[in-house]
């Protein structure tokens, strides 16, 4: 600061705090930050819920980008949506790299999952719980988080859990669920401050280190955002995806065929070419290869059977 201030020209006095002051916001946000910069609208629910998909016919995956207002409503529908042509087994709830800072969005979305009243969560405005029901969202659910789940979105994962309503696999959060209190600028800005830490119902404050799931998948940050949104890949990196799909065409299904077929085609008079270029070949179901989203769907679909077999 101090070379700065003697070496640097046309920097007034005003402009070097200035950027000073915006150097600490950037550097410390999210638990830092100003109003105006806090592009995300925490009223876009429906940006918020960027995908829905159907696993194996039965595991809904739900990727969450943020926990806004509005986005319980949104589960609720696809879940309607997705229950009147497939009975839901289960639920992965991805918040990977998910934020947010509406904690009253964070705890409708966990009471969706909780059939009985049940303290929740408290930020700031006393203990807030979920509510008696019969329409909960049944079934297990697993929740995925990595270290760029932040805010509203860490409280959601760990009341989940809280609750038994699922279990929460990938890696520790950011640390970032805070109450922000507002405080006002001379020129018109607010600065918000991460000053008192959400507490869960039995008083324990979401840890600065961040919530640590009950499952641990280990996988390097530039893996994890490959697979993010692909989770059929089979390499981590542009080259490898290329040299993937390169072979994928050398490691093609074989063409099945029965005893009835071969009889017929010898009786057409085709040769073994012909014969192999009209048959159609069996799709394969790619593979999940993504560690955190692949350890999930293996999780409920052995919780889903146990459920089923064992009523």
């Amino acid at each position: 600061m101090d070379l700065i201030r003697q070496h640097a020209v046309g920097l007034s006095a005003e402009d070097l705090n200035r950027a000073a002051v915006q150097g600490l916001v950037n550097a410390l946000a999210p638990k830092v930050r100003l109003a105006s910069t806090n592009s995300p609208n925490d009223s876009e629910a429906g940006a918020s819920l960027a995908e829905t998909t159907l696993f194996d016919g039965r595991i809904a995956y739900l990727r969450i980008t943020s926990v806004t207002a509005g986005l319980a409503k949104a589960i609720t529908t696809t879940r309607d949506q997705l229950n009147a042509t497939n009975k839901v087994a289960g639920f992965v709830l991805d918040l990977r790299y998910a934020d947010g800072t509406d904690y009253q969005a964070a705890t409708d979305i966990a009471d969706l999952f909780i059939s009985k009243g049940l303290p929740l969560l408290n930020w700031g405005k006393g203990i807030v719980s979920s509510h008696d029901k019969t329409n909960a969202i049944s079934g297990p659910v697993a929740v995925l988080v990595n270290g760029q789940t932040s805010g509203a979105a860490e409280a959601l994962a760990a009341m989940v859990r809280e609750a038994n309503a699922g279990l929460v696999l990938g890696s520790r959060t950011a640390g970032n669920a805070l109450v922000m209190e507002d405080f006002p600028l001379k020129d018109g800005e607010h600065l918000l401050i991460g000053s008192v830490p959400v507490t869960l119902a039995g008083g324990a404050a979401l840890p600065a280190q961040g919530v640590k799931p009950d499952i641990e998948v280990t996988v390097s940050a530039e893996a994890e955002r490959a697979y993010y949104g692909h989770p059929f890949l089979t390499a981590t990196n542009a080259a490898a995806t290329a040299s993937a799909k390169g072979s994928a065409a050398t490691n093609a299904p074989r063409a099945l065929f029965n005893e009835a077929e071969l009889v017929r085609e010898h009786r057409a008079g085709e040769s073994p070419n012909e014969q192999t270029a009209k048959r159609v070949p069996e799709p394969v179901a790619p593979s999940v290869n993504d560690p955190v989203l692949g350890r999930a769907l293996d999780l409920l679909k052995g919780l889903a059977w146990m459920i089923q077999n064992n009523p």
